[in-house]
């Protein structure tokens, strides 16, 4: 293929992404997306006529073989690429004024708070972003529940998957950390269905929940597929709740960890190893996500990008439901708002608190809605404070929402919740508990 001619079908491609995804891909990722087509194409351009046909079924296997490989690669180096910024021009001057309101508060609460926190927020309506360190990758944790279930339901979408199945959760199926379903699995195990398990995973945290959806959907593989396929960026999907949760203290999984074994077998290790697994998982989290990567992510499912209409309607309803963080995005709301999110919460060592972070849509009394996103690495603050900026995030968005539309304003002062300090295993308690509520 001529340089003039692959580069038409590139920007030909390009423009179907485009028109597909209905977003801005950044040109890395369009080439990434066109590996396995470009692949294709050389390799049966490459053999002379008489070669091909004596040997049609070994190159029709290396031709598989090739694609299967580039699009394997490609999935990994999308995953490593940052979500493209759109330029999105106010369409009057009090909108103007609104969106530079909303970015200096969200500024102000990101240099104000005591830790490391990203933030973003997005109009879903127009596709305007602000943010604060938004560009940066913060470890998920929990937020990740949220890739399984939008994978799950794709594929239920696509007919390759039943939710409604019966299924047998196991004592071989469970963790560790926040899992309410292990108190209903017995010898015979416990029956239920897939979408069950993702009302548990969304709704309580589920860890059992979440990991038995995630490996019927096909595993870490499938998640990170359907990111690529989806055209989303900047976000990490991790090698599933045990074996990252085992490294992230400084271990290997082993089945004897399940339950309260993790605890002991962590409690075991020198606290520098513990230090030093930490340090690594945090510098550059393998389950990392951008704030920005994830609103954007999220406007386009409340867009109907992502799903089927029933869907989508099904995951908003359940992430609406959420009873984790009560007091997170959700203790920011002011009467008519409501919000569809889905919280994680990360190991603790000594002081400091990791992964502790919600994500969310925000929608108004005018049905507007707006994607929220606050993750906090790390922190030391106590959790009332953490609780505090997210409801202070989500009043933010509020007051923005009706600065545009000329109505009052919401952020009254909030009440100052009173402030506990827990230390060491104590304050993984509380925020296991705070968590699972």
């Amino acid at each position: 293929m001529s340089v003039s001619r692959m580069r038409i079908a590139i920007l030909r491609r390009l423009s179907r992404i485009k028109k597909e995804h209905k977003i801005a891909l950044g040109a890395g990722a369009a080439l990434l997306a066109l590996v396995p087509q470009v692949q294709n194409a050389t390799v049966a351009l490459a053999a002379p006529a008489p070669i091909q046909k004596a040997s049609q079924t070994t190159q029709t296997t290396n031709k598989a073989e090739s694609a299967e490989a580039a699009r394997r690669a490609a999935i990994r180096m999308t995953a490593q690429s940052l979500p493209v910024v759109r330029a999105v021009q106010a369409t009057s001057a009090a909108e103007a004024t609104a969106q530079r309101i909303l970015a200096a508060r969200i500024d102000e609460l990101g240099r104000n708070f005591s830790g490391d926190v990203g933030i973003a927020v997005q109009d879903v309506q127009t596709g305007w972003t602000t943010d604060f360190d938004g560009m940066s990758r913060f470890p998920q944790q929990s937020v990740s529940k949220f890739w399984v279930s939008l994978t799950a339901l794709d594929m239920a979408d696509r007919g390759q998957l039943d939710l409604d199945a019966p299924v047998t959760v196991r004592k071989s199926d469970l963790t560790l950390f926040n899992q309410p379903i292990a108190a209903l699995v017995d010898g015979d195990g416990y029956r239920t269905t897939l979408r069950d398990l993702m009302y548990r995973a969304i709704t309580a945290s589920d860890n059992t929940a979440n990991d038995f959806l995630l490996w019927r959907t096909g595993g870490p593989d499938a998640v990170r597929e359907f990111l690529y396929d989806k055209g989303i960026q900047g976000v990490r999907f991790g090698p599933g709740e045990r074996v990252m949760q085992a490294r992230i203290a400084g271990m290997e999984w082993r089945d004897s960890m399940v339950g309260s074994g993790f605890y002991a077998a962590r409690s075991a290790l020198p606290m520098s190893v513990r230090q030093a697994a930490l340090q690594d998982y945090l510098g550059d989290p393998v389950d990392g996500a951008t704030p920005i990567g994830v609103v954007e992510a999220l406007a386009r499912l409340k867009k109907g990008e992502l799903l089927s209409p029933a869907s989508t309607r099904r995951l908003l309803d359940i992430m609406s439901n959420t009873k984790t963080g009560k007091q997170r995005l959700r203790g920011g709301l002011a009467p008519g708002y409501s919000v569809a999110h889905k919280t994680g919460t990360g190991q603790i060592l000594g002081g400091t608190s990791t992964g502790y972070n919600d994500i969310g849509i925000v929608t108004g009394p005018d049905g507007r809605s707006y994607s929220v996103a606050v993750f906090i690495r790390k922190t030391s603050a106590p959790i009332p404070a953490r609780m505090r900026l997210m409801q202070e995030a989500v009043r933010a968005v509020i007051d923005y929402s009706r600065q545009t539309h000329g109505l009052t304003f919401a952020n009254a002062p909030a009440p100052t919740p009173a402030t506990t300090t827990y230390a060491g295993a104590a304050a993984e308690a509380v925020a296991e508990l705070e968590e699972g509520e």
